[in-house]
């Protein structure tokens, strides 16, 4: 009895909170208000970048691409912009979901619709209807109906459930604009770092053939030291395994190369070897550029298209909480008929055949055992969810942006310091080489010198790739790789 009298006292409330809807004109349920940012206003390796001095200046976000001052990689990543399938996906998807925007704004306004129908039937003369009119002089079981109608009909949005379900809508539309641009940043930076990947395997192959050749030049001097006697065949079967195993390196590289640049065809579009031969041809010089520290996390929010994803779902998470409240309240339709109906051909635009209506109809949910309770909460929990999923985004935006950081600068000290190993590894090589030559050490000396040079120069050339792999791995951390002002979204694919 206690819960049958709340629940006529709660309807009542509802009755005059409709009433009161219905004078003022109000939109139920909570106004959305973007959560205040708890992020801090430099980054904790902001240091770190300050003193980090690139090979060129730093260059727009927006087209960090140029940067590196390459024209080759500047055409790849536009072709990749223009071509890709993963874009040209998630643009249709921004379709779609604009699509369901318009809609759900178009069911806020009035619906018009145009009926017409005209009927050639033989009555039968033993339906109900047949049998009277068979009694009449003058029957003809002959008929011809008409019928033409013009209809209107608009649901009035009392409680403003209509306008919260366009208000979501839009936000999951723009949701699905800004997962677009991150579709446009990780397309550009998936490029980029396989166009790195590949310059970094060429390199690694010109030091692999390089050592080859200069293996073979020792293994050489080796065969012409034994006709004079003065070498021995222990010491041609050391530099035959050097040979060796210089060439064994040269494989696997050959296998990264030919899978990055299938990867990167993919990319733009085209089918695996459409495009390997310009890499192939095409200089190998590129410069890693300065990257400004003038962002700091807070920039994050506007930036980074997934936190702007996440932000707005909440937005629109925010709204459904008021689509699910209107439920509460009674939901009014108004409808009208303008129609001529006759069975007599001809008569149809006639003042007799005339027919109106006017239906004004009313739903209310009065009793339902707890849905439209169960929807509000369904509705309040997942904005609670999308709430915790925009306060992730932001903070696994900054992990990305201090990992990337310290990757690329410390990339970059021990790139210094092995390029400065490389120069002593082939002077100690050299003096090793010369007294080889003269008798004063070993070949053992000599093809020590020569393992360790090997080593050194491939990890240095590597490094030079990872290098310009972590510069764009911090470009594409700080969101960029879209023009926010022009809002990239709107480009045709």
């Amino acid at each position: 009895m206690n819960t049958l009298a709340s629940r006529f006292k709660r309807t009542g409330l509802f009755a005059l909170s409709a009433l009161f809807i219905v004078v003022a004109g109000c939109t139920v349920g909570p106004d959305y208000k973007q959560p205040d940012s708890t992020l801090t206003a430099s980054y904790q390796n902001q240091t770190l970048l300050q003193q980090r001095v690139g090979d060129t200046p730093s260059p727009a976000l927006d087209t960090w691409w140029t940067g590196f001052n390459d024209p080759e990689l500047t055409r790849i990543v536009q072709r990749v912009l223009d071509q890709n399938l993963d874009l040209a996906k998630s643009f249709a998807r921004v379709e779609q979901a604009r699509a369901a925007a318009q809609q759900a704004g178009a069911i806020r306004m009035p619906q018009g619709s145009l009926d017409g129908k005209a009927t050639r039937q033989r009555q039968s003369t033993e339906s109900s209807q047949g049998q009277v009119g068979s009694a009449f002089p003058g029957y003809d079981r002959n008929q011809t109906l008409e019928t033409l109608g013009v209809g209107a009909s608009w649901e009035a949005d009392l409680a403003g459930g209509l306008k919260r379900g366009e208000e979501a809508a839009i936000d999951e539309a723009q949701a699905a604009e800004a997962s677009h641009i991150g579709v446009r940043i990780s397309v550009a930076s998936e490029a980029a770092d396989a166009y790195f990947r590949i310059r970094g395997a060429q390199q690694r192959l010109a030091v692999a053939e390089d050592q080859v050749k200069t293996q073979n030049n020792l293994l050489d001097l080796i065969k012409d030291r034994m006709g004079s006697g003065l070498a021995t065949n222990r010491e041609q079967a050391q530099a035959e395994a050097l040979v060796l195993q210089a060439r064994a390196t040269i494989p696997p590289l050959r296998t990264e190369l030919a899978t990055q640049l299938n990867r990167l065809d993919v990319l733009m579009g085209a089918q695996p070897g459409t495009y390997s031969q310009e890499l192939t041809n095409s200089p190998q010089q590129y410069s890693v550029p300065t990257i400004s520290d003038s962002q700091g996390p807070a920039e994050l929010l506007r930036r980074r298209p997934d936190v702007i994803a996440a932000e707005r779902k909440l937005a629109a998470s925010n709204a459904r909480i008021g689509a699910a409240i209107s439920e509460y309240y009674p939901k009014v339709s108004l409808s009208g008929l303008l129609g001529f109906d006759t069975a007599h051909s001809g008569q149809l635009f006639s003042s007799a055949a005339f027919q109106p209506q006017a239906i004004i109809g009313l739903h209310w949910r009065l009793f339902d055992f707890g849905r439209v309770d169960a929807e509000v909460a369904q509705a309040k929990g997942a904005n609670a969810e999308a709430l915790a999923e925009y306060r992730q985004a932001m903070l696994k935006a900054t992990e990305d942006v201090e990992d990337s950081i310290v990757t690329l600068v410390e990339l970059e000290s021990q790139r210094s310091e092995v390029d400065q190993e490389v120069t002593a590894h082939q002077t100690a090589r050299d003096a090793a080489q010369d007294a080889y030559k003269g008798g004063a050490v070993s070949l053992v000396e000599v093809l020590d010198e020569d393992r360790q040079l090997l080593t050194s120069r491939d990890q240095l050339a590597q490094l030079h790739a990872n290098d310009a792999r972590a510069a764009v791995s911090t470009f594409r951390a700080l969101g960029g790789g879209w023009p926010q002002a022009g809002k990239e979204t709107t480009a045709k694919k």
